[in-house]
C-alpha cells in the first residue's frame, strides 16, 4: 500500500528538518508519495496569501502532511491546515532521553490538547482604543469528542487513567463544561481520572512529573503546559505532535522557524523524525514508527547531537546517523 503525504517544509528551519525526515522515511521499507507544497512568510510575500488553496486542499485529501514551521503568518497557516484535518485533538508526547540533558530525566507523559475552540476560536474584537475584546468557546460536542479519543488513548496503552487539567475555579461555564464532559465521558468508560487546576499542575510537573502520564486540557493550556514540559526534558527541538481528525492527521514539531540558525544547518531533526514516527503509527505502519523512534533514541543518546543539546553536529550529520543506524 502506498502512502500519499503531503510535505509542506514551510518558513525557517522546516526547509531543512522536513527534507531531512522525507530522507529518513524513505531509508524504511514502506511506500510513500510525497507531495510537496507551499505555505508561510515567504509564500505571502509572494503571492499575498500565507496559505493556498492548494495547499489546503492537498492537506485535506492525503493520507496524512507532515509540516514544518511557520513564522510571523503561523497563525494563517497551522490554524486552517488543522481545520483542513478536521483536527480535534493535539496530541504532544513529552519525554526525556538518555543522553540528553535534562532538568527532570524522569519526564515521559503526553498532553492530549483539545484542537477547535477556546480562546483560539478567533473571536477578538477591538470595541475602543482602551477596550478589546475576546471570546472564549467551549462546547459539550468538543469534549466529548476529545474526552472519547483520550479514553481510546489510555486503553490502547494500558494506562491507569488521566489527569483533567483546567481552571474551572475561575472559568465556571467554560472550564466547568469542559471538565464535567470530559470526567462524565471517563466515567461511562471506566477510566480513572483526577483534576488538576492548571496553575497547580505548572507546579507540580516541575517537582514531579514521575505523577502524570496522560494530560487532557483545553486548547490554551495544553499549548503552553507543553511548551513548560519541553524546558524539563531539554527543549522544544525534542517535542513531536500529532493533530488527529476523524479522517486525516496532521504531523508538526512544536518548534518555530529558529530564524536565528534558519539555514545554517544546525538544526535539530529530531523532533521532526519522532513526529514521522507518530505518523507512521497513525497510518498503521507501527513496525517502522517504533524503529524511527527507537533509532532516534539511540542516536540521542550516543550522539552526533546538534548545539542545541551540547553538540556540534549539523542536521545533516544526525540525519546520517539516523539512515545508518535504520
Amino acid at each position: 500500500m502506498t502512502h500519499e503525504i503531503c510535505v509542506i517544509p514551510g518558513d525557517g528551519i522546516g526547509q531543512e528538518v522536513i527534507p531531512a525526515t522525507v530522507e529518513v522515511l524513505e531509508a524504511l521499507e514502506v511506500d510513500f508519495e510525497f507531495v510537496e507544497a507551499e505555505a508561510g512568510d515567504h509564500v505571502k510575500a509572494d503571492t499575498g496569501e500565507a496559505l493556498p488553496q492548494e495547499t489546503y486542499d492537498l492537506a485535506a485529501s492525503t493520507d496524512a502532511t507532515l509540516f514544518g514551521a511557520a513564522g510571523e503568518t503561523a497563525a494563517d497557516v497551522i490554524l486552517p491546515l488543522r481545520e483542513a484535518v478536521e483536527s480535534f485533538v493535539n496530541v504532544r508526547p513529552a519525554k526525556a532521553y538518555p543522553g540528553v540533558d535534562a532538568v527532570r530525566p524522569e519526564t515521559d507523559l503526553v498532553f492530549l490538547r483539545e484542537n477547535t475552540e477556546g480562546v483560539y476560536s478567533g473571536h477578538e474584537d477591538r470595541l475602543t482604543r482602551d477596550v478589546s475584546t475576546l471570546t472564549r468557546v467551549v462546547t459539550e460536542s468538543a469534549s466529548r469528542q476529545l474526552a472519547e479519543y483520550a479514553c481510546e488513548f489510555v486503553d490502547d496503552r494500558d494506562y491507569d487513567g488521566f489527569s483533567v487539567v483546567h481552571k474551572a475555579n475561575v472559568m465556571r461555564e467554560t472550564d466547568g463544561l469542559f471538565r464535567d464532559t470530559v470526567c462524565e465521558v471517563a466515567e461511562e468508560h471506566g477510566v480513572e481520572t483526577e483534576e488538576v487546576l492548571m496553575d497547580a499542575f505548572a507546579t507540580h510537573v516541575c517537582l514531579d512529573p514521575e505523577q502524570f502520564d496522560v494530560v487532557v486540557c483545553p486548547n490554551l493550556a495544553g499549548d503552553v503546559l507543553s511548551d513548560l514540559a519541553a524546558g524539563l526534558v531539554g527543549g522544544l527541538g525534542l517535542l513531536p505532535s500529532a493533530n488527529i481528525g476523524p479522517d486525516g492527521a496532521l504531523f508538526e514539531p512544536v518548534h518555530g522557524t529558529a530564524p536565528d540558525i534558519a539555514g545554517e544547518g544546525k538544526a535539530n531533526p529530531a523532533a521532526t523524525f519522532i513526529s514521522a514516527a507518530l505518523m507512521l503509527e497513525y497510518l498503521g505502519e507501527d513496525e517502522a514508527g517504533v524503529a524511527i523512534r527507537e533509532t532516534v533514541e539511540g542516536v540521542l543518546e550516543s550522539g552526533p547531537r546538534t548545539a542545541d543539546l551540547g553538540g556540534d553536529a549539523s542536521t545533516e550529520d544526525v540525519t546520517a546517523a539516523v539512515i545508518d543506524r535504520l
